[in-house]
């Protein structure tokens, strides 16, 4: 019963529908506060916390699963590449932190500063500093490691009390739905919210899913300096520009490459190939969407003889593989950072790598860094978007 109300619901979220129409008056109640929260950082009523360095917030307007986390990933491997310190700020979903923020590096565990903190840790060894409040978290990353430059915030989008430079939103194929507020719709922002940002990443899935759901505008890439001269507006952002002048988000897609399955508790090793063609290979996930794992085992050529998917952040106190009749299940790597205790020798591990239909992505994001820092003098992070000092906000 349970999974059918969520299947309505998501048919709901994307063509609308009785259950949409009836709920648009607590959308309404979203609206208000969404507009209200806002405006009170605007108007100066409440200020935010702006670092030392600049701030790259990667988020989604849509609620769920998009693909951040492998855009996180991706974002700080690459400005380290260009010779960036990055470090990670994150909330810690479902984590008890306390009045403190939690600090750490290498192999975290999960269930200290949550499944993506530790998943980032581990894949990129960037420092992850977690707290409800944001600001605080920024404030002790940079305490206790401060050759980091940059700091990228995991998720965040809404969460106005930390200033940002550079605002990603993650999307996938599902866009902005039926474009409604929640709980009428997906949306915890209004869909011209996507207007405002930097860069909109469409998570495709899979290179061969087809053709990704876009804002329809222009995607003529401009230089960082003819970004910043036609700009008018004064809060220093880097958005693109259209042939019409008026300025756009820079558009990318990305998609999901997986790469070697790692067996759980062991060293081995194997190519997605060679589950191709056995006939008891399972998967499961416990992700915002695992029917996007899901597509790319298949993709990949495995067939699945049984799928399990599992709410997101799913805890593993207790196996839930042993009704799984197979010789194999490949979990995700967010999985798999806490199914090491349950001693299941058919678990193996996919790892996936974020690739982008735009090479130039992450030199235009550094370039944009850099000229951030050059129109503040070299110093304080002038160019944030919502301005201010008091990291208490």
């Amino acid at each position: 019963m349970k999974t059918r109300r969520a299947s309505l619901l998501a048919r709901q979220w994307q063509r609308g529908g009785w259950l949409s129409t009836a709920l648009r008056p607590l959308s309404a109640l979203t609206a208000w506060a969404v507009t209200r929260k806002r405006e009170r950082y605007t108007s100066g009523a409440k200020v935010a916390y702006r670092a030392p360095v600049p701030v790259v917030v990667i988020g989604n307007i849509y609620v769920g699963g998009t693909g951040k986390t492998p855009m996180v990933i991706a974002t700080v491997e690459n400005l380290r590449a260009r010779g960036y310190t990055p470090g990670v700020v994150s909330r810690g979903y479902g984590v008890k932190v306390g009045p403190h923020p939690r600090v750490g590096l290498g192999d975290l565990e999960a269930a200290r500063f949550g499944d993506e903190p530790a998943l980032i840790a581990r894949a990129t060894g960037a420092p992850v500093s977690i707290h409800p409040r944001r600001a605080l978290a920024a404030q002790a990353l940079l305490d206790a490691h401060p050759r980091v430059d940059v700091i990228v915030s995991d998720d965040g989008l809404q969460h106005l009390a930390l200033a940002r430079d550079i605002e990603i939103v993650v999307q996938d194929q599902r866009g902005v739905g039926n474009r409604r507020l929640l709980p009428a719709g997906p949306l915890r922002e209004p869909a011209s919210r996507l207007a405002d940002v930097d860069a909109v990443v469409t998570n495709i899935g899979t290179p061969d899913a087809g053709p990704a759901v876009s804002l329809s505008v222009s995607d003529t890439p401009l230089s960082v300096s003819d970004t910043l001269e036609a700009r008018s507006q004064p809060d220093g952002r880097l958005p693109r520009v259209s042939d019409t002048g008026s300025p756009l988000p820079r558009q990318v897609q990305m998609w999901l490459e997986p790469g070697l399955a790692r067996h759980i508790g062991g060293r081995d090793t194997q190519p997605l190939s060679a589950f191709a063609g056995q006939p008891r290979v399972a998967a499961a996930a416990g992700i915002g969407n695992p029917e996007r794992f899901f597509t790319t085992l298949r993709a990949a050529g495995i067939t699945l003889s049984a799928t399990l998917a599992l709410p997101d952040h799913h805890d593993y106190a207790t196996s839930p593989f042993q009704a799984l009749d197979a010789d194999v299940i490949l979990v995700t790597a967010k999985d798999a950072i806490k199914c090491g205790a349950l001693n299941d020798p058919r678990l193996w591990e996919v790892p996936v790598q974020a690739a982008f239909s735009d090479p130039a992505l992450f030199d235009w994001l550094a370039d944009a860094l850099r000229a951030r820092k050059a129109r503040s003098g070299g110093g304080q992070n002038g160019g944030a978007k919502i301005r201010g000092h008091n990291p208490t906000a």
